[in-house]
């Protein structure tokens, strides 16, 4: 007898529906599984075959063929087990499933026939919806997260039989339902505060500026004057992730396996910090099989990279395209996959290879150089703020107080996007992504502005990029003033941003 079940393949953060047809029929005894699977898809039918046995079935006579449709997409990892049992059971006439055809079915087995989680269960159930499918079959540690689709019947199920009792229509399971209201209350970073740093008000008005537009952003400085610590707070001073952000970047931490059991949604906007000893494939994404790598896990989110110069040099070119283009493409002998890659880039580096500043170090003006070489030219002009982090003073570190707290400055940076949304009407999302005939529109400047802006490209030696970036910079910093057009001290402001570009430490 022949049955057919649904179930879906993934394909970088996309999820392409998929046919799990069943045969069992006459012949030699023996199961062939096919369809282009990897290893883990042809190990499930031990998987399997031991489930069904120890959740009280037996394995049927004769030939059974396993086929997984269509034949030419390349099918991975063990999400197909309980679509290949349910099929299985309902060929050899152990199960009616009444109601497979309406629900997709996603799960891995354990041997005791205990239903585990699995990766990308949300681009899975977004995939269901758009089929037209009543429902979803998931794992009860990952109904919440299906359960984010509007529209959508989620069924938790923990085991085999209760999977097969419900699609006979034996047992009723009450569709797994998530509150989003909910989930985004508690979204805001409150462990990290910006009145914690003393001092630096210079770099942290850099971090609300870097925020307010999401701008990329370098920090300059000697070792302990706190380049890390002001890093790791500029989360909390960064609007709240919109439903449809959260969405995009659950898809990836999903897909890359990053979901803690029961979560929905990632709520918070992601930081990442990788280690400078990440390869490119860490850093792009990629293997064997294209996954999302640490830029795409950063997606409407902070990648932070301390000690930028001690990253290999092609490492950091990689990611020149990605801070472009807003998403990156892994051709390999698998296949092309393109992940979305919006984030902000925050680095931090010392501004000589022994970390004291240039007039205190001991290193030559050549090996300064060389090491102020390791980042090229190009991917400093995608970094949009280049700035100076001094060392703290005894004074401003027995202050009782670091200033502003993170709350008010977020109300100040909040308040910025809210202007940038209504202009862009939601695209681009923020100024760093301004299109060149959007810094035409809307960063119209007065003649001494403009002469301003001139004297500097000329003076400073200034690329054609680094002006674009200037004029972004601006429109932000006139954004946080309220202004409709760009003045003099926005302009001078975002000038003064570009330290590297006036090769001071050279």
């Amino acid at each position: 007898m022949l049955s057919k079940v649904h179930a879906a393949a993934l394909r970088g953060v996309d999820a392409l529906p998929v046919e799990v047809e069943v045969h069992v029929g006459p012949g030699e005894e023996r199961i062939v599984v096919v369809g282009l699977p990897d290893a883990a898809v042809r190990e499930s039918v031990e998987r399997v075959s031991t489930a069904l046995t120890s959740s009280g079935y037996h394995l049927p006579p004769g030939k059974t063929t396993i086929n997984l449709a269509p034949a030419d997409l390349r099918k991975e990892g063990p999400s197909f087990d309980l679509a290949i049992a349910l099929a299985w059971l309902i060929a050899s006439q152990q199960s009616n499933g009444k109601h497979a055809e309406d629900y997709a079915i996603i799960g891995e087995l354990a041997l005791t026939g205990k239903i585990r989680r699995v990766k990308g269960v949300l681009s899975i159930a977004l995939t269901a919806k758009a089929q037209g499918h009543l429902g979803i079959l998931v794992p009860a540690d990952n109904a919440a997260e299906a359960a984010v689709v509007d529209g959508l019947d989620v069924i938790a199920v923990n085991n085999l039989r209760e999977a097969t009792s419900f699609l006979e229509g034996i047992t009723l399971i009450t569709p797994k339902l998530v509150n989003t209201k909910v989930l985004f209350e508690n979204q805001i970073d409150t462990e990290h505060d910006l009145n914690e740093v003393k001092g630096q008000e210079t770099v942290k008005r850099a971090l609300e500026i870097a925020a307010a537009g999401g701008h990329n952003l370098i920090l300059i400085g000697p070792p302990g004057t706190g380049k890390s610590m002001l890093a790791k707070r500029l989360g909390s001073i960064l609007p709240p992730l919109t439903l449809h952000e959260a969405l995009e970047a659950t898809r990836i931490h999903s897909v890359a396996g990053l979901m803690e059991p029961h979560q929905a949604l990632v709520t918070q906007r992601p930081f990442r910090s990788p280690h400078h000893t990440a390869s490119d494939a860490g850093l792009l994404g990629g293997s064997i099989n294209p996954s999302p790598g640490e830029i795409s896990l950063s997606h409407h989110g902070v990648l932070f990279l301390d000690e930028l110069p001690e990253f290999r040099r092609r490492v950091l070119e990689t990611m020149r395209q990605p801070l472009e283009e807003g998403h990156v493409t892994i051709s390999r002998a698998a296949g092309t996959m393109t992940f979305p890659s919006e984030f902000m880039l925050v680095a931090a580096m010392n501004p000589t290879p022994d970390g004291k500043m240039p007039n205190e170090s001991r290193s030559s003006p050549r090996e300064i150089q060389n090491y102020l070489g390791r980042i090229s030219g190009p991917l400093l002009d995608r970094i949009d703020l280049h700035v100076e982090v001094p060392t703290v003073n005894f004074r401003e570190l027995e202050a009782q107080t670091g200033g502003e707290s993170s709350k008010v400055i977020r109300e100040r940076v909040v308040e910025a996007r809210r202007l940038q949304y209504q202009r862009w009407e939601g695209v681009p999302s923020c100024n760093a992504r301004m299109r060149p005939r959007d810094t035409q529109k809307y960063c119209k400047m007065d003649k001494s502005t403009r002469g301003l802006l001139r004297t500097a490209m000329e003076e400073l030696a200034l690329s054609a990029r680094a002006y674009d970036r200037i004029l972004k910079v601006s429109r932000t910093i006139a954004d946080l003033a309220g202004s409709q057009t760009l003045k003099t001290e926005h302009v001078s402001e975002a000038i003064q941003y570009r330290t590297l570009d006036r090769q001071i430490w050279t």
